[in-house]
């Protein structure tokens, strides 16, 4: 890979057991963020969490105090699967891209947390509006080339779901990674199963996954998304893949509204709201670790 014109910026040490009190801390902003808007996804985002966590507490090169769009020199991460905004505004705000304060304005009227992520905002850590799902790869990929282009050595990552897989676009995205050898990616999917009509085996079955995206030339790993010690065992050996002439997909396996009991195990909980009596549950059983905003 070429070398970067500017010194990367070191991921954070943070330990295991600090990103598990981060992780509990994320998903009751997942819940109180939803609750307050009544509207968002709170599903998926609670399924994503111990990803989104480690990815930014620790995997990603990246500085929110020097954030803009170009990222030259820092990693980049597109959010595909825009509806699970929640967890991506939250593990934003406690990373330290905007006030964890302005959590409290999720889908509220002039809001800069919309309920899909967009530009024209200014939010720092958002380069791409999104939730047209299918997209994101493309962009993705776009923004790995242009490292290339640019000589930098750093990473671009991505997550979509795998309901997402449905659209077309994914697959042209895939063959154009592999036939143009873009080594500098790791597109994520979080294959929970379900999406918003059902399990996804109900609605458009996506078949053997791995030998799927095999077949399209990408290098494949598959992790448990809700265990922080594999997420972080695997991502580190996606990196390592890096640079070896194919772009790298992780098919991730997690729950939907993994850490709340009555949201997990079914796909009802895609994009509902909690009601008062539900968040009063859910917060239950999701202690306050470092401090509601």
């Amino acid at each position: 890979m070429l070398m970067s014109e500017t010194a990367p910026v070191k991921a954070q040490d943070t330990p295991i057991d600090e990103l598990a009190r981060i992780c509990g801390q994320v998903r009751r902003d997942i819940v109180r963020m939803t609750h307050g808007a009544q509207s968002g996804h709170p599903g998926g985002s609670l399924g994503c969490t111990e990803f989104m966590v480690a990815l930014y507490f620790r995997i990603l090169q990246h500085d929110p105090a020097q954030w803009d769009m170009d990222g030259r020199g820092q990693d980049l991460f597109f959010l595909s699967n825009g509806h699970i905004s929640p967890v991506w505004y939250s593990v934003l705000a406690r990373s330290g891209y905007f006030p964890i304060k302005e959590l409290a304005t999720f889908r509220k009227l002039d809001s800069r947390l919309q309920g899909h992520p967009t530009t024209h905002e200014g939010l720092p850590g958002v380069r791409m509006a999104s939730g047209s799902l299918g997209q994101g790869l493309s962009v993705a990929i776009g923004a790995a080339l242009a490292k290339r282009l640019n000589g930098d050595d750093r990473l671009v990552y991505s997550l979509h779901g795998d309901g997402e897989l449905q659209e077309g676009q994914i697959w042209e995205a895939a063959m154009f990674a592999a036939a143009r050898k873009v080594e500098n990616l790791i597109a994520t999917v979080d294959w929970n199963g379900r999406q918003i009509d059902g399990d996804v085996d109900d609605v458009m079955p996506l078949g053997d996954l791995k030998a799927k995206w095999a077949s399209f030339g990408w290098d494949v790993l598959e992790m448990n998304g809700n265990d922080l010690a594999d997420v972080l065992r695997t991502m580190g050996n996606a990196h390592g893949r890096t640079g070896k002439g194919r772009p790298v997909v992780v098919l991730m396996h997690t729950e939907m509204g993994q850490g709340v009991d009555f949201m997990m195990g079914t796909h009802k909980w895609h994009g509902v709201a909690p009601n008062d009596e539900q968040a009063a549950r859910a917060l239950a059983q999701l202690p306050e670790t470092l401090g509601d905003y």
